[in-house]
């Protein structure tokens, strides 16, 4: 580093990712660090990131009145809405959706009875198949896109990653989440 050159870029000291590996390679085994240290689970990682990225959600998801989990409820109907005509496709089911968010009944039913609470969302039941049950974006819902639109651009700015950095760890997570996922079979 040069003389009046900035320390930090991007919010992230330069250094971190050789002190980063440094990391990792002393929790290798066969190093100093016994292999069940805590610095040596990759849960561990996984889920002090989950949570700092969680926390960082709060603040900007307390004002649209969404929780973390909402908002990916949310974001999976705008998403969806926006990729597909009213008119020719048919709106999402609880089952998509829980298989798209990874999330179980459940888990997403007492979140989809608050949303449709909260007058975002509501539930019908397939006039097809009872067992079917499709949830649609109310009005207040659709209107709600456009106030939580700096959301995912903040959190980006926040975590400070290059593109490619991105990129691969969202790859290098799916990888691991399938993989975890195939071993429980």
């Amino acid at each position: 580093m040069t003389a009046g050159e900035p320390m930090f870029q991007n919010g992230t000291d330069q250094h971190a990712d050789f002190e980063a590996a440094d990391t990792v390679r002393s929790s290798e085994p066969g190093t100093d660090l016994p292999e069940h240290a805590l610095d040596a689970l990759l849960c561990f990682d996984v889920y002090a990131a989950s949570r700092a990225l969680t926390r960082a959600y709060r603040p900007l998801l307390e004002p649209l009145g969404l929780t973390y989990p909402q908002f990916l409820v949310m974001q999976s109907l705008w998403e969806t809405e926006a990729q597909h005509s009213p008119e020719t496709s048919s709106p999402p089911t609880v089952g998509a959706l829980g298989t798209r968010l990874a999330l179980d009944s459940g888990t997403l039913s007492p979140l989809l009875k608050r949303l449709e609470a909260a007058g975002l969302v509501v539930r019908e039941r397939s006039r097809q198949d009872e067992r079917e049950v499709a949830v649609l974006l109310t009005t207040p819902g659709r209107d709600l896109k456009a106030r939580a639109r700096h959301v995912p651009t903040e959190i980006t700015r926040l975590v400070a990653l290059t593109e490619r950095e991105r990129l691969t760890l969202q790859a290098t997570l799916r990888r691991m989440r399938q993989n975890v996922e195939q071993s429980g079979e």
